[in-house]
């Protein structure tokens, strides 16, 4: 799919890896929504590529189905869907305190990250199966955000492992589902990213995980994540896959 002149959906939007890959999009002519639940945020990546920021909650059909319409009503109907937006914790299952861990905590996580996939996902899939096909009968793309931590969970994990794990698990059966409507599904496992989240961390810390990357010895850059998903929307025979860009990083126990 040629990006110029698309319609593109960008969850989590507002920084990080979201940030980087709205910003791509826009380099190379789509028309970029940018959706998160940090309004502000969102407003400061689209005034500065000339995009539309949207508020919008992924765990929220209402919010969502709304975001899609907002979205479509300023750019036409999307064709690229971004799924970037996620959070993460860490908790083990039996605190120091030799209580169990809470299961709200475990909850939010897989509702955000996993049902939080799936409800942008079908919403977006619902409106781009009424468009006209392009070229090869594709109407769409989408590419969303799992983690290494799909594969290769730390101590403390559960729930983010769970979470991306499921994503991963999604994309190549909701690929099979939709190749009838000519709409493409793929996913991007990340390693570690220099991301603000990243950036909390002290320097020593940072320094410590860039140095377990085989190779580069460095995090990754969100250009280099947002570069990745540009391309999967354009190579219209990537489909079903989950591609782990990671530096051949293994994550270790702990």
């Amino acid at each position: 799919m040629k990006i110029e002149g698309q319609a593109a959906l960008v969850t989590g939007g507002g920084s990080g890896l979201g940030e980087a890959t709205a910003r791509e999009l826009a380099r190379l002519g789509a028309k970029v929504a940018v959706l998160d639940v940090n309004h502000d945020n969102a407003k400061k990546v689209a005034a500065d590529i000339g995009g539309l920021a949207i508020q919008a909650d992924v765990t929220s059909g209402d919010s969502m189905q709304a975001a899609v319409a907002q979205a479509a009503a300023a750019h036409g109907p999307a064709r690229i869907l971004m799924q970037i937006a996620g959070i993460g914790a860490a908790k083990r299952v039996i605190g120091k305190d030799g209580n169990a861990a809470p299961l709200e905590d475990f909850v939010r996580i897989i509702n955000v990250n996993l049902i939080g996939t799936y409800n942008a996902a079908r919403l977006f899939a619902a409106a781009c199966a009424k468009l006209e096909p392009l070229e090869d009968g594709e109407r769409g793309a989408m590419v969303f955000t799992a983690s290494v931590a799909a594969f290769d969970g730390q101590v403390g994990q559960q729930a983010y492992s769970a979470s991306k794990n499921g994503v991963v698990g999604m994309t190549l059966p909701m690929a099979r589902d939709l190749a009838q409507y000519g709409i493409r599904v793929c996913t991007i496992a990340p390693g570690l990213f220099d991301t603000p989240l990243m950036r909390t961390l002290p320097e020593a810390i940072q320094q410590s995980l860039a140095a377990s990357i085989p190779f580069p010895r460095r995090l990754g850059k969100p250009r280099e994540f947002a570069e990745l998903a540009c391309h999967i929307a354009a190579n219209g025979h990537l489909n079903g896959e989950t591609i782990r860009l990671d530096g051949a990083l293994r994550m270790a126990p702990r």
